[in-house]
């Protein structure tokens, strides 16, 4: 059936969706009849099913403007829909809204009809990005999907894996400041020295999701910040070389629940002993038992860093890049748990943030 707007223009009613009652648009009907989707689109039409937008948006519903004063706001699903572009793609506020004007997948995420309204432009997603960044949206949205992930029996508990990345900053002094980000720091990794950066992050030995993000400047050692990385009833802890002598930090010991945990920390290849070739090498046995647990911490990060693309820091100082690396991270124990199969529908009733 067709429907004649106030301008003149005249749409097509759509199927009813999840969402409500969206109108087809004659582009859309052209785009249904292809062979083939795009790995864009498929990716997007996963986070669109499996991201739970009424609690995302009950979440932010009491820092956004009510609309009592001045003009009415955007509604707060399509903001939050276009700063998602922004994360996942890693465009900036204009690049954003040039993108979802020129791609119809980014168009069909966002539900934007064109016969109705046009794309927010770049300030008001930039009003909008100070506003999840200054009130801590992406940590609320980090931890509630955490606990959906709890209630729906897919994060098991009693162990953790503890790990560390670098992230890029910009080191030009080329600003007004003429100075580099007083937050970000060197730091030495191999024979290669990095400017920027480093991610922290705890994750679910049984399931590989991330349970826990922190950042510091990139000279930090990662050793420092692995008390914040672990859960009160874990048993075992996992991590690499560098977490070695975890067990004898004074924040440990001083820990009744933490220095109960068995730490089981790869040991450096250099210090393991030879042995003849008709021995059977238990010891790297051991060590080899042990990274294949470890290796479930790098799929975040591949996510992250390759399907995102947040291999530099996107904004100056620590905490905003923290907000941005909560959602991205939320997003990816999302995006992980849709190509698994799984969903967060609890075992038992439903899950309430």
């Amino acid at each position: 059936d067709l429907i004649l707007h106030e301008s003149g223009r005249c749409g097509i009613i759509g199927e009813k969706g999840a969402r409500g009652m969206k109108q087809e648009s004659f582009s859309d009907m052209e785009y249904a009849c292809r062979k083939k989707k795009t790995k864009r689109e498929e990716f997007l039409e996963i986070m669109d099913e499996i991201i739970p937008w009424d609690e995302w948006v009950s979440l932010i519903v009491p820092h956004y403007p009510t609309g009592k004063r001045g003009r009415p706001p955007i509604g707060i699903e399509t903001m939050l829909r276009m700063y998602l572009l922004q994360c996942w793609f890693s465009l900036s506020d204009e690049g954003v809204e040039d993108a979802i004007y020129d791609s119809y997948a980014m168009r069909k995420f966002m539900g934007i009809n064109f016969f109705e309204q046009d794309v927010p432009d770049a300030t008001t997603l930039l009003h909008f990005r100070h506003l999840l960044e200054e009130k801590g949206i992406g940590k609320l949205f980090f931890d509630a999907i955490n606990r959906c992930l709890e209630k729906a029996g897919r994060m098991m508990r009693g162990g953790s894996i503890v790990d560390a990345t670098l992230i890029s900053a910009p080191s030009s002094t080329k600003n007004a400041e003429k100075k580099r980000d007083p937050e970000m720091h060197s730091a030495k990794k191999g024979n290669q020295w990095h400017f920027g950066m480093k991610c922290h992050t705890g994750v679910d030995a049984g399931s590989g999701f991330v349970h826990t993000v922190e950042v510091t400047a990139a000279n930090v050692h990662d050793i420092t910040v692995a008390e914040k990385l672990l859960r009160e009833d874990d048993e075992v802890v996992y991590g690499d070389s560098a977490y070695l002598g975890l067990e004898k930090r004074e924040e440990i010991k001083n820990n009744p629940q933490f220095s109960a945990i068995e730490y089981r920390i790869n040991r450096r290849p250099s210090r393991l002993p030879k042995v003849s070739d008709n021995a059977i090498d238990w010891e790297r046995y051991i060590e080899n038992r042990k990274s294949a647990v470890r290796c479930k911490v790098e799929h975040p990060y591949r996510i992250v860093k390759n399907i995102f693309g947040f291999r530099k820091a996107v904004y100056r100082g620590l905490r905003k890049n923290l907000n941005r690396l909560h959602v991205l991270f939320a997003s990816a124990n999302l995006y992980m748990l849709a190509r698994a199969g799984g969903s967060l529908r609890p075992v038992q009733g439903s899950c309430a943030l």
